[in-house]
């Protein structure tokens, strides 16, 4: 708790992060709104895994993002390089439904 009062700035921005996701997480569910995953939010910062923050629309540099503005994705899903397109994202969404039907199939048989 020492670090609090030693750089409160980092503690603001992370209470605000958090809250941000907690808001973001009632209003959507927790599932990562590119491949409709269930987001792990027990994992420790910076996990492929975890939640991240993502602006569906980019806002000006500066300017604060709406809350209706934002969503919550999987990090590894909102990595910097990632083709964004509507098409990708729909199809990366079919074939990961697709993975999930098959394996249940699987353990009906088994």
């Amino acid at each position: 708790m020492i670090a609090r009062y030693v750089t409160p700035w980092k503690y603001q921005r992370e209470r605000r992060e958090a809250e941000r996701v907690r808001a973001l997480k009632l209003r959507d569910g927790d599932a990562c709104a590119r491949c409709r995953r269930p987001i792990r939010f027990d994992l420790p910062a910076g996990s492929d895994q975890g939640a991240r923050i993502e602006e569906i629309v980019p806002t000006a540099a500066g300017a604060k993002p709406d809350l209706a503005n934002l969503r919550l994705t999987h990090r590894r899903c909102n990595a910097s390089g990632i083709d964004h397109t509507e098409e990708v994202t729909e199809r990366i969404r079919r074939k990961n439904e697709a993975e999930l039907f098959a394996r249940s199939k699987k353990r009906k048989r088994a």
